[in-house]
């Protein structure tokens, strides 16, 4: 569920083990699309990513009373210190089964965004949704950006699309403007093969 990528943001505040990379080219054959990682975003493991969806997921059930599935697959997750993340996934979607990929899209959103507003009720919450381009290829986009009350800004911006019965999400998550540009430069110039 998306909802748990954009938790697992505020709970990496916390200290993840990881190793740092150079920047480096990263290809992803099911979706035939390449991505260059800024240099020295450190690759979270899969282990700590594990941990991280396990809050996560308690964060949503405490919202709103209910189990959930989380049927994600993770391509990958990089971060630059503390509160800044790049991570991938993709989950099946199949639109004659789990009916109109927007509304469902827009469910997500909302349910994402009141899971905010309960884990953290003194944070102002400003969000957007739009489209975006990316290699010609049309994204929606969710946007939030969560002012702490001790003024600490975390902005998430998350891209999906569906592949066929996959659906991709790309978020990207940011305290620090600076890695939030290059984390969204390295997006803005991925590309996707025909």
């Amino acid at each position: 569920m998306k909802i748990l990528q954009y938790l697992l943001a505020i709970l990496l505040l916390q200290n993840c083990y990881s190793q740092i990379n150079p920047k480096k080219e990263v290809y992803i054959k099911d979706f035939k699309w390449s991505i260059t990682v800024p240099e020295n975003f450190e690759t979270v493991s899969p282990e700590d990513w594990k941990k991280m969806q396990n809050k996560g997921e308690k964060a949503i059930e405490d919202t709103f009373g209910q189990d959930i599935v989380n049927q994600s697959k993770t391509i990958f997750v990089f971060k630059s210190g503390q509160g800044n993340v790049l991570e991938a996934n993709y989950q099946p979607f199949d639109i004659s089964v789990d009916g109109d990929y927007l509304e469902s899209w827009n469910l997500v959103n909302d349910a994402l965004y009141e899971t905010f507003k309960t884990q953290l009720p003194k944070a102002k919450i400003v969000r957007k949704n739009s489209v975006e381009k990316i290699d010609n290829l049309e994204f929606n986009v969710h946007t939030m950006e969560i002012t702490m009350p001790n003024n600490l800004v975390m902005t998430t911006i998350m891209y999906s699309r569906l592949f066929g019965k996959r659906e991709f999400t790309l978020s990207v998550i940011y305290i620090a403007k600076s890695k939030g540009k290059m984390m969204l430069d390295a997006w803005r110039n991925s590309t996707f093969g025909k």
